[in-house]
């Protein structure tokens, strides 16, 4: 079964920091990009960060660059999201996702697999 879970969501203060985990089923993670996605209450999905395959190419939103962080584990199966400086803006859940290859590592669409998604609140 393919599957793809997030964790570490919550409340935090403005300037807050929290880090989100996602765990993937193996055959889902290996070669792939994985990124991350948020919704806001009334906004669509948009793209957060993605990372490659090695780690070695990272992709940011320009909203959050400079104070999130993508990384993954390849041993481990997963991808985490380390978010600093967290403003009030940054409230969403927050969704895991793999991409599919050739596509926009910005594009929803261009993801054929996603977690349940977490819960970040941040207060001002």
């Amino acid at each position: 079964q393919v599957q793809l879970v997030e964790s570490g969501g919550g409340l935090v203060q403005a300037g807050g920091s929290l880090r989100l985990s996602c765990a993937a089923s193996g055959r889902i993670f290996s070669g792939y990009v994985m990124g991350w996605f948020r919704r806001a209450p009334g906004k669509e999905r948009e793209f957060v960060a993605a990372i490659s395959w090695s780690g070695g190419s990272t992709y940011y939103a320009d909203s959050v660059k400079g104070r999130f962080t993508i990384s993954r584990d390849n041993a481990k199966n997963t991808v985490a999201l380390q978010m600093n400086s967290l403003k009030p803006e940054d409230t969403a859940v927050y969704y895991c996702a793999r991409h599919s290859p050739g596509g926009s590592y910005y594009q929803t669409k261009e993801y054929a697999y996603w977690g349940q998604g977490t819960q970040v609140t941040v207060s001002s």
